[in-house]
């Protein structure tokens, strides 16, 4: 229960990224600048943190020694994530953006079998694939539902254009947030915290984020001041706090795909946050009866999330504890 929150928590602060985006790109900003202001303005602020946890030397040291998992699946997980977002602003409101992006409860669930692990048994350790959580995945799916309830009152709007440059890259960006996430996770194996690890992945896409900016100058000079400001604002909201917040659940469960999922689960509420802040900021219409009962829909979906994490606690068999994991959710690796 406690992952679920911290879930949620991130999910709110999360959904400033949706809205800021949007206000860049009314604005005129350019969705270059946007995207790689937030990680270039991440990165003080994590030097600042792992000095004073007094763990820097550590952080540097593993990257050190394994570059191209960290350079490949930071780049996945936060470049893949975050470019493709900040793209789609340019052609779509936030609410298409932030419901797309709700895909990714779904295709993290669906990330399972491409991760393997090492199980203890009576006759030594098994390399077992995790399977598809299949029971989480009929919950997402049911979430999802929600999230398309939602969307309807808008359908009619949507043109060839606004689908191909406002919802495709967004479904690109479901898949590889989580699998960044989760790659990252596998890399390290417990040898770093948290705050540690978003910051090897932040410094790790640094090059990238300066070549993105440069592409920005190239195109349309100096961001304005406006934009700077929204972009720092991303920066520590959905990049330092949302992020870490978020990290730290999944850590918390990372070796059980079925409670991963739950807790990925969690960004559906996103949708919710970003309704109201565009009603408050950009005097939205208020949400018409079938997007009401969409949320719903999701807090229902929340809530059945929650019992069957916590029903996955209890039922868990003594070789899945030993394993940090559960056999069901596990097939041997043939060899």
């Amino acid at each position: 229960m406690k992952e679920m929150m911290l879930g949620v928590t991130a999910s709110m602060f999360f959904a400033v990224t949706f809205i800021l985006n949007r206000s860049m790109e009314l604005s005129g900003g350019s969705w270059l600048w946007s995207s790689s202001l937030r990680f270039l303005f991440m990165v003080p602020f994590l030097v600042l943190i792992v000095l004073l946890r007094k763990n820097m030397k550590q952080v540097l040291l593993e990257v050190w020694k394994n570059p191209l998992p960290w350079l490949l699946w930071s780049f996945v997980g936060f470049v893949l994530f975050y470019a493709p977002i900040t793209y789609a602003a340019a052609y779509g409101p936030g609410w298409l953006i932030a419901g797309t992006w709700q895909l990714t409860i779904v295709s993290g669930t669906l990330l399972g079998p491409l991760f393997v692990r090492e199980v203890m048994t009576s006759s030594g350790p098994v390399k077992v694939r995790h399977k598809i959580p299949l029971r989480s995945l009929l919950i997402s799916l049911f979430i999802l539902c929600g999230v398309i309830l939602i969307q309807l009152p808008h359908a009619e709007g949507f043109s060839l254009k606004m689908i191909l440059s406002g919802i495709v890259p967004v479904v690109i960006a479901s898949f590889c947030y989580p699998l960044g996430n989760r790659k990252m996770m596998e890399v390290v194996d417990g040898r770093l915290d948290t705050f540690q690890r978003v910051f090897g992945m932040t410094i790790a896409t640094v090059p990238v984020w300066l070549i993105i900016a440069s592409a920005g100058f190239i195109e349309s000079g100096l961001p304005p001041a406006g934009q700077v400001i929204q972009s720092l604002i991303v920066a520590f909201s959905s990049g330092i706090v949302a992020t870490i917040l978020f990290f730290i659940a999944t850590d918390m469960v990372r070796d059980h795909h079925g409670k991963l999922a739950s807790v990925e689960a969690t960004q559906s509420t996103q949708v919710l946050f970003v309704m109201v802040g565009e009603v408050l900021i950009f005097s939205a219409p208020f949400p018409e009866a079938s997007a009401l009962f969409g949320l719903g829909v999701i807090v229902i979906g929340m809530v059945l999330h929650s019992l069957n994490q916590a029903g996955l606690g209890k039922h868990r068999s003594p070789s899945a504890a030993a394993g940090n994991g559960d056999p069901r959710q596990s097939l041997p690796i043939q060899k």
